[in-house]
């Protein structure tokens, strides 16, 4: 069988481009690449042009589940000694992972991007530094909770216990992460409660984010408590009133 296959190879090695075409035709028949296909009956190359089709809105959804894909193949999976206990369900958290000394909730953004290009962090608020990026730390839908009618979309401090974004934007690389706490994210001034809008990220690893899923762990369990962003939230607070105010 090895011999056989061993030849095959060789004759494909030889076949135009052409030829090769029609060949892996003539198998897609036969295989499927993906379970998808089977579950919505339909193939692999129909989906893939309906995702080109695609509204700018629905293109940012796919590339949020893309990075959600892609820190399970790249990372979860290779943690040894950890477990994804992720429970179904729709929670303010993707992953729920366990090592045994205690479970880590995960939650997976996209470095925000504006106008095809990763988006500055001064362009998210004029007061972040120009030379980060940002990441936009709210749900993709609003809504509002019936009981206290307040704004669902915001995250909560609490939500989850650790941030992933995906740098893909600014890498074209969908296997790089940077990880920091929450706990250290920068609060919203009229609510501290609830996490900034935009996050500033570096470009690189530095001593609020790592590049490393386990050297944020242990920041987390060190009980650590800074801020990413140093931000004078009381200023924050007065220009936010001083700006309603304003008149028309």
């Amino acid at each position: 069988m090895s011999t056989h296959l061993d030849q095959i190879k060789e004759l494909l090695a030889s076949c135009s481009e052409e030829n090769r075409r029609e060949l892996f035709g003539l198998l897609r028949r036969e295989f499927r690449i993906h379970a998808i296909e089977t579950k919505l009956n339909v193939q692999a190359e129909v989906i893939l042009e309906a995702i080109s089709r695609a509204s700018d809105l629905t293109l940012r959804g796919i590339r949020g589940i893309i990075a959600e894909a892609a820190f399970l193949v790249n990372v979860v999976e290779r943690l040894n000694g950890w477990k994804n206990i992720t429970p179904p369900g729709d929670h303010p958290y993707d992953f729920l992972l366990s090592d045994g000394s205690g479970n880590m909730r995960v939650q997976v953004k996209m470095q925000r991007q504006k106008d095809q290009q990763p988006m500055m962090a001064n362009k998210g608020y004029k007061f972040l530094p120009p030379d980060m990026y940002v990441v936009e730390t709210q749900r993709t839908r609003g809504g509002t909770d019936l009981k206290t009618g307040e704004n669902t979309r915001p995250y909560k401090f609490g939500d989850f216990d650790i941030l992933a974004v995906s740098l893909h934007p600014s890498t074209n690389d969908w296997s790089k992460f940077l990880y920091t706490v929450c706990s250290w994210l920068v609060p919203r001034p009229e609510n501290e409660e609830l996490l900034l809008k935009f996050q500033p990220v570096p470009n690189q690893s530095d001593e609020n984010w790592t590049d490393d899923f386990l050297t944020c762990v242990s920041w987390l369990r060190s009980n650590q408590k800074k801020c990413i962003f140093s931000t004078d939230i009381k200023f924050l607070k007065t220009k936010k009133r001083r700006r309603k105010k304003r008149p028309r």
